[in-house]
């Protein structure tokens, strides 16, 4: 996959994807992540991004024009087939990022994605060029870099090769509506603290229905939207034992 980001501050993203799994999906040619730094595409002479908004009010907004141009660079240089790409708008207005949304963008070759600044973008820049609105959080922040840094996060994990293990993602939190089960490692006890017995005994299937357990405990407690989404149909007759159980402890 390829990840294009449109931004005022493009050493933002190159510094942050240059690091850990991202880095390495990198070296290995599985991802791409270009920035555009969209001021160069400014046809002001100061290179200005920005302007009042009609109709007055605080604070400024980014043009539209060298929004579209660093679009059209984008697409021209890279030969996109828009088919094949999604174009994203990191905007607190936006659809809630989930995991399910996460591995539905999976399936474009390239994501395009616009950083806004100040009070947001033009509308005509949103109406011209974007596909989707994407919000990670209901909360402002200065600047849309964070957001796209968590949308090439989430997805570049889901595609194959990117973590050492291609079952690695598939038991985390989200994947079934389930938050994550707790995780240990050595040593066995630490002041006072051990390790739960179930998994230190090499009985596999004891250890599933364990972590099982604790997955349906945590999302209960914590997320108990995501827990009346939990899909019931798929369990086994153990499993649904365990759920009943966690059901009824939590009454």
């Amino acid at each position: 996959m390829r990840y294009h980001i449109m931004t005022l501050f493009p050493e933002f993203i190159d510094s942050a994807t240059d690091h850990s799994m991202i880095k390495r999906a990198k070296d290995n040619g599985i991802i791409e992540i270009k920035s555009y730094n969209i001021r160069e595409f400014s046809q002001n002479r100061h290179k200005k991004v920005d302007d009042s908004p009609f109709g007055g009010g605080a604070g400024m907004v980014m043009s539209v024009e060298p929004i579209d141009g660093c679009f059209e660079h984008i697409i021209e240089s890279n030969q996109i087939y828009k088919t094949k790409c999604r174009t994203i708008y990191m905007s607190p207005r936006g659809q809630q990022l989930t995991q399910e949304k996460a591995q539905e963008l999976t399936q474009y070759e390239d994501l395009i994605i616009l950083c806004g600044h100040y009070e947001g973008v033009d509308q005509r820049a949103v109406d011209m060029i974007i596909d989707e609105e994407i919000s990670i959080g209901d909360y402002i922040l200065t600047g849309g870099e964070i957001g796209a840094l968590v949308i090439i996060d989430t997805t570049a994990r889901l595609i194959d090769g990117v973590l050492n293990k291609a079952e690695s993602h598939m038991d985390e939190s989200f994947s079934d509506n389930l938050l994550e089960y707790p995780h240990y490692t050595r040593p066995r006890e630490y002041k006072g603290l051990e390790v739960p017995e179930v998994l230190l005994n090499g009985n596999h299937s004891k250890i599933d229905q364990w972590r099982f357990e604790k997955s349906l405990e945590i999302t209960l407690k914590r997320r108990p939207d995501l827990f009346k989404m939990f899909d019931l149909k798929k369990l086994s007759k153990i499993q649904k034992k365990i759920y009943e159980k966690v059901l009824n402890k939590y009454k």
